[in-house]
């Protein structure tokens, strides 16, 4: 129970700060969780009600004049007893809070934002990232498991060590191409093209995933007449389903996170950002501590209700490609 509080203590947080009143965060006197200061109507002005000692205990009063000295109150439940004076300094006195929850934050982001367009943009790049790099990484990942290619092994090896290549390496090459020879500046192709030819941290978790799955079952399929595809569709995937499960999961965090490329090929195209991406750069037109947590939050709700729904199989491929390790 422990573990779990520790673990979705940033999240609540960050629910908590999202919905607080802006004013909140420059009072010090304030509560953590979301409140405000009750203020109440004396003569058609508001008062912030205050709790002030006295020596018969402790009053819950409307400030009305504040002095350094001595202040004047008056007492919400009779105010027609008149004017009530207490020396001292009104600053150590504590304000009366009460819980207040807003969700102002949340519809600013909504009045700044198309989500209609941006969740468009979001699904296309998206989607065809996560058909591209599923269908090319399970197609490689099946042909260095199962085929006796020429020089297979160095070629996985290379195909390997691309993994620890910088991505500040291939960065100005890879722009060059997409500007000057295939003119992409403004498009969706800088950020979909790529993942059609597969992703290396993926082939290898389906590769040794594949490798695993004895070869008299495809033998058995062989004899009765299958072919590679057939055998790859029909008797490895599904056997393999929780690891191609796991690197598709894998896959979308990424993307779904991916605001490097966004910013810089369609920074002459705002309106084809997608939602991480639109929601970063227009982050400078609201501001305040609860805003940064409610553009988090609603960033974040996609991958956790995908995470929760796929957690079996995530779980399941996790502990068959060997990443709890």
């Amino acid at each position: 129970m422990l573990v779990v509080v520790i673990y979705l203590f940033p999240i609540s947080y960050m629910a908590l700060t999202a919905v607080k009143d802006e004013a909140q965060f420059g009072d010090p006197n304030a509560p953590v969780w979301p409140s405000r200061k009750i203020e109440l109507e004396y003569e058609g002005e508001q008062y912030p009600l205050h709790i002030v000692p006295f020596e018969d205990g402790d009053r819950e009063l409307l400030l009305v004049q504040p002095r350094r000295n001595e202040s004047q109150f008056i007492d919400p439940k009779s105010p027609e007893s008149g004017l009530i004076e207490w020396e001292g300094s009104w600053r150590t006195l504590e304000p009366v809070y009460e819980n207040y929850f807003t969700f102002q934050a949340f519809t600013d982001w909504f009045e700044i934002l198309d989500f209609r367009q941006v969740g468009y943009n979001t699904l296309v790049v998206v989607g065809l990232t996560e058909i591209g790099v599923v269908v090319v990484s399970v197609l490689v990942a099946y042909g260095f498991a199962r085929f006796p290619i020429p020089y297979g092994n160095i070629l996985f090896f290379i195909l390997i060590g691309t993994i620890i290549l910088p991505e500040k390496i291939t960065l100005i090459p890879t722009y060059f191409a997409f500007i000057n020879l295939f003119d992409w500046q403004g498009t969706w192709w800088p950020l979909i093209a790529p993942h059609f030819f597969g992703s290396a941290v993926l082939i290898f978790l389906l590769r040794q995933n594949f490798r695993t799955i004895p070869k008299e079952l495809e033998e058995a399929a062989l004899i009765d007449g299958a072919g590679p595809m057939r055998i790859l569709f029909s008797v490895i995937l599904p056997m393999a389903w929780p690891t191609v499960v796991t690197v598709a999961l894998l896959h979308f965090f990424f993307i779904w996170n991916e605001t490097r490329l966004a910013s810089l090929y369609l920074l002459s195209a705002p309106d084809k950002h997608p939602l991480v991406s639109s929601m970063l750069a227009r982050g400078g037109f609201i501001s305040g501590a609860n805003n940064l947590q409610a553009r988090a939050l609603i960033t974040m709700v996609v991958p956790m209700t995908v995470l929760f729904l796929s957690q079996k199989f995530f779980m399941r491929g996790v502990q068959i490609t060997g990443l709890e390790k």
